[in-house]
Order: C-alpha cells, then sequence, then structure tokens
C-alpha cells in the first residue's frame, strides 16, 4: 500500500510540475510582448483585484482564449485592455453586460465587475484579450 501511495504521489508532483512549467512559459510570452502573445490561442492571467468577488478571487489564475467578437455573449467574462479614464493601460476582467453591432459592423461592449456597482466604460472589439474559459483552481489554491 505504501509503494502504491509513494507512486501516486511521485505522478502527482510531475503532473503539477508540468502544470508549472506550462505557466511559467505562458507568463514569459505574454510579459515579453504586453499581453498581445498567445500560445495557441492560450494567454492566462492572474485577478489582482476584488471586482469578480465571489466568481473570482484575488490570485486566481484564469485560463484565456482568443475569441472573434462574435464569440463573444452577454454574462461571458472577458478580459480586455483598458483605454479610457481610470482603465486606461491596465488589463481588466469583467463580465459582459450589453454588446450592440455598430453600423461600421464593430463591436461596443459594455461590461462590470460582478462586485461593481457601475459598469465600465464602452470597450471595442479590438480591446479584447480573450475570453474566460476557466480559472484554475489547483493553482489558485496554491498560492
Amino acid at each position: 500500500m505504501k509503494k502504491i501511495l509513494k507512486h501516486i504521489g511521485k505522478i502527482i508532483y510531475i503532473f503539477l510540475f508540468v502544470i508549472l512549467i506550462i505557466l511559467i512559459i505562458f507568463a514569459v510570452v505574454q510579459k515579453t510582448s504586453d499581453n498581445r502573445k498567445s500560445i495557441g490561442g492560450i494567454k492566462i492571467f492572474t485577478v489582482i483585484t476584488g471586482s469578480m468577488i465571489p466568481v473570482y478571487d484575488i490570485g486566481d489564475i484564469l485560463i484565456v482564449k482568443e475569441v472573434i467578437p462574435e464569440e463573444i455573449k452577454v454574462e461571458d467574462d472577458i478580459v480586455y485592455q483598458g483605454k479610457k479614464g481610470s482603465f486606461k493601460g491596465k488589463t481588466i476582467t469583467h463580465r459582459v453586460i450589453s454588446i450592440k453591432k455598430k453600423e461600421d459592423g464593430n463591436y461596443g461592449i459594455i461590461t462590470k465587475g460582478v462586485a461593481n456597482l457601475s459598469q465600465d466604460p464602452e470597450i471595442n472589439q479590438t480591446q479584447v484579450l480573450g475570453k474566460v474559459m476557466f480559472r484554475v483552481p489547483i493553482i489558485s489554491l496554491a498560492l
């Protein structure tokens, strides 16, 4: 029995080590490209504020997939690059509360942190870095 538990422990250790290496590679690629490059359309982000509590906690690791504007729906959580007011230059993860297709064919997207009282300034589709696919609970819990 001890032998089996020892092997299971090694497998879990190797699995977590591989996940950590993959996350480091993603982080390096993103940092060196100012969040503009991805690996296979996938990016990772860390939640740094409480604007999305209770959905995401501070320190949570989010796996984000690049999407075309037509794939974004109301109630999706997206990551975008802020360009207005206090959001300027910040990477924001908030929930989509409305989408409108404009006459020029582009999309105007309104988001809001679930813990926030007010909505964010409207963003356009070029600001969207991706849609949150899931959070990595094992890594998030370890932080």
